[in-house]
């Protein structure tokens, strides 16, 4: 047996499904920087304005996963490794929404 190998290397990715993961990321990383400086969702008076941080928020989650599912293999790992990092992305996420709804309520109630 090769020491670079070991039981299950079959199950790992190839070299092309990588190339394909890191020019989706690049295009999904363009996507993200081409949307913090659309007028569309940085003018305060547009209606995509407050849909700028869930539009940002959507695209890194996406880059998280296949981040955290390819280049960490967590796609061919057990299912507990990959709820050890998914997990947190959730409760993050929570923490994150329960930070903008109350910030929403109180600057909703300042203009009341």
């Amino acid at each position: 047996m090769n020491e670079h190998t070991h039981e299950g290397a079959s199950k790992h990715a190839s070299i092309q499904t990588y190339l394909v993961i890191a020019a989706i990321l690049t295009v999904v990383t363009f996507l993200e920087v081409a949307t913090y400086f659309m007028p569309f969702f940085r003018e305060p008076t547009s209606v995509g304005s407050p849909l700028l941080v869930p539009v940002l928020s959507v695209m890194a989650i996406f880059k998280f996963w296949l981040v955290v599912g390819y280049y960490m293999h967590l796609s061919y790992d057990k299912p507990f490794y990959r709820r050890v990092f998914v997990s947190p992305l959730l409760l993050a996420i929570a923490m994150v929404v329960v930070v903008m709804v109350f910030t929403a309520m109180r600057t909703v109630r300042t203009f009341w």
